[in-house]
């Protein structure tokens, strides 16, 4: 049986190597991004989606045609996310005088309300008997991992993220039979999201985007089923809430 998968964020680095990695497992992928794309090494089972506002009734819309088309969804990775922008005058603060409620109220809205408003209505188009939502996190969103302190848009965003997937877990499990929630942390991955931050990262650290999918493909197959929820990391090490 052909296991149906949702990539949101595929034109992105991770994304699109995510989509290379399960399609070329022989799955079927939507390949979905805000702009039409599609990458020359995907197979032809990929089918490209555009979706260029991922507000709450857009998303909803979405998800009702995929119902529409009798598409039940095994798999799903969320890897939208924003840490910098300068267009939108986002750069992780050093100090509590850098935070501004603009940039506070963009990172919430991209890191944490989108991803939240997928899985409110993903949730009507999952496998009964099979489901996994993987949204990419980050360690940085760990309450009892913060040493450092700075990057509080970044870090709390994330933060509510992952409080997100854990409470939906609980409702996931409720309605679906087996479902699993995933909040992963790739590692510091070569895309234009790190690329301010990388000179201080050591090469074996900074990971490719191809490498990245590999990992998550691996780690996300091979999760226990019997817990509804997960926070993982790149080599499958369990982080701290």
């Amino acid at each position: 049986m052909t296991n149906n998968t949702l990539i949101v964020g595929a034109s992105g680095g991770i994304g699109s190597a995510l989509v290379s990695q399960y399609a070329h497992a022989g799955d079927s992928v939507v390949a979905l991004s805000r702009r039409d794309f599609h990458a020359d090494d995907w197979p032809d089972s990929v089918k490209s989606v555009s979706l260029h506002e991922h507000t709450d009734s857009a998303i909803k819309a979405f998800c009702d045609t995929l119902k529409e088309e009798g598409r039940k969804l095994n798999t799903v990775v969320i890897t939208t996310g924003v840490l910098h922008n300068e267009t939108l005058g986002l750069m992780p603060e050093k100090r509590l005088e850098d935070m501004s409620e603009q940039a506070l109220s963009t990172y919430f809205a991209i890191n944490s309300i989108i991803p939240a408003m997928w899985l409110k209505h993903l949730v009507k188009i999952m496998d009964s008997q099979h489901a996994t939502v993987v949204c990419v996190s980050a360690r940085v969103g760990s309450i009892s991992d913060n040493k450092l302190g700075g990057w509080y848009g970044y870090r709390a965003s994330k933060s509510a993220l992952n409080q997100l997937i854990k409470t939906a877990s609980v409702e996931y499990r409720r309605r679906l039979k087996n479902a699993v929630l995933v909040s992963y942390h790739p590692g510091t991955v070569d895309t234009a999201l790190s690329v301010p931050f990388q000179k201080n990262v050591k090469a074996k650290k900074l990971f490719t985007p191809a490498f990245t999918a590999e990992k998550l493909f691996q780690h996300s197959g091979g999760l226990d089923r019997e817990q509804a929820c997960h926070f993982i990391d790149w080599d499958g090490q369990v982080v701290t809430w």
